[in-house]
């Protein structure tokens, strides 16, 4: 099998990023972690697992994901979050592949986990993600967030990745603020101005995309459950930019 170098990025991911490194060395010969400045045992477990930790400030999404690319020690990279781990049928396809074309890039169907709960409503499955290409020809987009492999080509494999998204619904909620708070500094960083519009018009949007466009309203609970988080999430954080400019703005009289 060709050698396969497995990147993860981390921030306060002790929970998480032991079991991340186990599932990467399954297919892979050298597994990379690209820390941000954890507080927490992250670094430590990585070391102890047999990852090799490079420490650098977060850069955004795509740039952070793509900052250990030149150095690892194989071509090909798959990359998987802190949370994410690979399925049984996902490492026995990889194992199978001959990966003797470089301009194909592979995409995994992911299944989202709240808990225990595996979420398929409203376009939270399949889910399709490019994690496995080679760095020749292929790499992560440098957007800030939200960044996607980009590649000549790319193969869907009927094989799953297991996203263990949140621990319960309250988790949930804590990753909205979390990840709209990313959001918000990344659309500041690329000079998206503010609007007082926005987050009810992207609110108002996904509201409609999850319960008509994918269903949700037919779905029961969980589309109901994604549609309305999504929709916060949306508010959140165009809101959020709003916020960063108008405290960019104030003065010290204002405060």
């Amino acid at each position: 099998m060709t050698s396969i170098t497995g990147i993860i990025i981390t921030l306060n991911e002790a929970d998480n990023v032991v079991d991340c490194i186990t599932s990467l060395q399954r297919v892979c010969e050298e597994v990379i972690v690209v820390d941000s400045g954890s507080a927490d045992e992250t670094v430590c477990l990585a070391e102890d697992a047999g990852a090799r930790v490079i420490h650098q400030p977060y850069l955004g999404d795509g740039p952070q994901k793509a900052f250990a690319v030149p150095q690892a020690s194989h071509d090909w990279i798959l990359a998987l979050d802190a949370d994410e781990r690979l399925d049984d049928d996902a490492v026995q396809a990889i194992q199978a592949l001959a990966l003797d074309d470089p301009q194909q890039a592979y995409r995994f169907r992911r299944r989202n986990f709240a808990g225990n709960h595996w979420i398929r409503a409203a376009g939270f499955y399949p889910d399709p993600v490019t994690r496995l290409y080679n760095r020749t020809t292929s790499g992560y987009l440098p957007k800030k967030a939200h960044s996607s492999v980009q590649a000549p080509s790319v193969v869907d494999l009927d094989v799953h990745i297991r996203h263990f998204t949140y621990r319960d619904l309250s988790h949930w909620i804590t990753r909205i603020d979390q990840l709209s708070s990313r959001d918000a500094w990344a659309m500041k960083e690329r000079g998206k101005p503010p609007s007082r519009y926005r987050p009810v018009l992207h609110a108002a949007s996904a509201t409609l995309r999850k319960l008509i466009l994918k269903g949700g309203i037919f779905q029961g609970p969980d589309g109901f459950t994604v549609a309305m988080t999504t929709a916060f999430h949306a508010y959140m954080k165009y809101a959020k930019l709003n916020e960063l400019y108008e405290n960019e703005r104030a003065t010290p009289d204002d405060a």
